[in-house]
């Protein structure tokens, strides 16, 4: 039940949720001018808000540059790579893709490859009352390591997570039978504050290499640097925006939910 209201109940509260829901209201109270207006210049500036640049980017900032790379990454003796970065093999796709958080997996590959672990622990499950799927993110990023060079024999996969939480409770169970206590930990920047903080909790220490970037320190200083026209641009609401700040306040609410579950 906890995995589905965590599904179901956020979006109502992401921008584009609360808007509609906002909207809705000013349709059921149309013959009230007051709430209408009010609920209508809500909406508006809710949309406004979510989708201007400094708010998307600020809000990415925070969670992100939590963790910027300090030089080199340090070995470990694993390495554990949390999915959401593919895309099932389901027709007309002749293969399993990657989507915009992929890069999790590169990144994943290429520490491997430059020999910072002997062993990738790939990490994701299915969503059951989502519908069928042919495969688990496990089994897919599996299937696009190998593509990349990663040896099967080095490939460990869990997959019965439904939710970082469970991947980080999974993983830690495979990861002490084997002895480790110590992994680097890929995940996109945005998910891995919360993503340390749930593994810490299983006593994993972790070695944080975040990939998947969404601010850059070119793209925050187009901020921060601009001048007056560049502000106006700046200003201009846009989707990639509302999506990049709805995307942070997942994890800000991820955070809150499960520090009020007692996993944090």
């Amino acid at each position: 039940m906890f995995v589905f209201l965590s599904k179901f109940l956020p979006p109502l509260l992401y921008p584009l949720g609360l808007a509609i829901i906002l909207l809705a209201f000013a349709l059921v109270f149309h013959k009230r001018a007051g709430l209408r207006n009010t609920a209508l210049i809500l909406s508006l500036l809710v949309l406004l808000a979510a989708s201007n640049g400094w708010v998307a980017l600020g809000l990415a900032r925070s969670l992100e540059w939590r963790y910027l790379p300090q030089g080199e990454v340090p070995s470990a003796p694993a390495i554990v790579l949390l999915g959401g970065g593919t895309d099932a093999a389901i027709p007309p796709r002749p293969m399993v893709e990657l989507n915009g958080a992929g890069d999790r997996i590169l990144y994943a590959a290429q520490l491997y490859r430059q020999g910072k672990a002997p062993l990738i622990l790939a990490s994701g499950g299915n969503i059951t009352w989502l519908g069928t799927r042919p495969s688990t993110p496990a089994d897919e990023m599996t299937t696009i390591l190998e593509m990349l060079g990663v040896p099967a024999e080095a490939i460990l996969q869990q997959p019965n997570s439904q939710n970082t939480y469970e991947d980080a409770f999974y993983c830690a169970q495979i990861l002490k039978e084997r002895g480790i206590t110590q992994v680097i930990l890929v995940t996109s920047a945005l998910h891995m504050p919360r993503s340390v903080a749930l593994f810490e909790k299983q006593g994993i220490q972790v070695i944080p290499a975040p990939a998947d970037f969404s601010v850059t320190q070119e793209s925050w200083s187009k901020y921060t640097d601009a001048g007056l026209a560049g502000q106006l641009v700046n200003l201009l609401p846009s989707t990639s925006n509302l999506s990049l700040t709805t995307n942070a306040l997942k994890e800000y609410l991820g955070m809150l939910a499960y520090r009020l579950r007692g996993w944090l």
